[in-house]
């Protein structure tokens, strides 16, 4: 693909995955990814930010072939994604040293066997002066991985965020011309990826808030040269504020399950509530995990597999528990047919839910009109409960 400028002397040197669709074996990715590797020259040295994922170490090296010398390779984060090129780079460049974290440089030993002794340690917070071009390196330790740091160009206001503010999406530019296209992909990147780790990024964020960039560079997907926006929605989705929305993941088998989810839905609309459903048979789970970014409440709904919850259901309720979103509420509903835990099933699975949880709604067989009761009583006790919040 060859290099990209970016500014003087700062240029794009990474790779674009078209045809990725699952990411870490589990995520999925419809509109593919990048692996992006940024290259500074300055007077006296130059230096690689990043390299790219194991599966295009050809295309990154094709593009560095016109580079003679490269002194030092900034290793953000050990993730192979990142990292996993750094032995041909190294193999290349036969005097550069790695720059990264403490905990980064014990990782990429461990991980990929790079030789300690080409490894150098920057302190949070330490500069290296390029000749003209200064980068300023600054631990981000928990976004995702304990080792994470990002760096900050002074001279051109480049800040250079790896993981943050990243997006899985394929584009044959620099920058994303449609901003809703990137915004949503950014999204669905921070659900899977950085919402389990909302404390810590909220922080982040106030200390990078000191670094005013023209240019945000991830180390996937394309780079922001309109910066507020993108900065704006994570400082939205790392707040504790919530929305007016009802979050319905569930499963039917024989059509009981998915009477009660219908009704419900009915029912939270009727109360002036958003509701998204997603049937888990069918669902991408990443669009769940995008829904319960911002949402109040989720309601999970199954029937009974035997003595327990259907297993996919199980799965999904493991997702949300991992990913820790900010939900406020909880409640479960379903049908069983002669007996079992399914309840006690979904509920051992959340425990790191911080919700209130609404009593669950369990009919035997299909729905009466004692079981619409029930779930227009907890129609209206969710939205009583938003009401309480103020999220209307």
């Amino acid at each position: 693909m060859g290099l990209k400028k970016i500014k003087d002397n700062v240029f794009w040197a990474g790779a674009v995955d078209w045809d990725r669709r699952l990411f870490d074996s589990l995520i999925p990715i419809p509109d593919g990814t990048s692996y992006n590797a940024y290259l500074v020259y300055g007077k006296d040295k130059t230096i690689l930010l990043d390299t790219v994922d194991p599966s295009m170490t050809h295309v990154l090296m094709d593009n560095l072939k016109d580079v003679k010398d490269i002194d030092f390779i900034v290793s953000h984060h050990a993730e192979q994604d990142h990292s996993g090129s750094l032995p041909a780079v190294l193999e290349k460049y036969t005097h550069a040293k790695v720059i990264a974290s403490s905990k980064g440089k014990n990782m990429l030993v461990e991980h990929l066997h790079i030789p300690a002794d080409r490894i150098d340690i920057v302190e949070d917070g330490s500069k290296l002066d390029l000749g003209g071009k200064t980068l300023e390196f600054v631990y981000t330790p928990w976004v995702h991985w304990p080792e994470t740091m990002v760096s900050y160009l002074h001279e051109d206001k480049i800040l250079f965020t790896c993981d943050l503010f990243g997006s899985h999406l394929s584009v044959s530019g620099l920058y994303c011309q449609e901003e809703w296209k990137v915004c949503e992909a950014a999204k669905r990147y921070y659900a899977e990826v950085m919402m389990p780790f909302r404390a810590n990024i909220k922080k982040h964020l106030e200390r990078l808030g000191k670094f005013p960039a023209d240019i945000i560079a991830p180390s996937h997907g394309p780079l922001y040269n309109h910066t507020d926006c993108i900065v704006k929605s994570h400082t939205q989705w790392v707040s504790d504020t919530v929305s007016n929305e009802v979050i319905i993941p569930y499963i039917s088998m024989h059509g009981s399950t998915q009477l009660l989810v219908d009704y419900l839905t009915d029912a939270l609309i009727a109360q002036g509530i958003k509701v998204e459903r997603f049937d888990l048979t069918v669902t991408d789970l990443g669009k769940l995990a995008i829904s319960l970014v911002d949402a109040a409440t989720m309601v999970i709904g199954s029937p009974t597999v035997l003595t327990g919850a259907h297993p996919i259901v199980i799965s999904a309720a493991f997702l949300a528990n991992a990913l820790r979103p900010k939900l406020k509420f909880a409640s479960i509903i379903g049908s069983y047919g002669w007996g079992g835990r399914m309840i006690e099933d979904i509920q051992k699975t959340i425990p790191n839910l911080k919700v209130q949880m609404f009593d669950p709604v369990l009919i035997k067989g299909k729905p009466d009109s004692q079981a619409f009761s029930a779930i227009e009583r907890l129609a209206s006790e969710i939205a009583a409960k938003h009401q309480e919040l103020g999220i209307r």
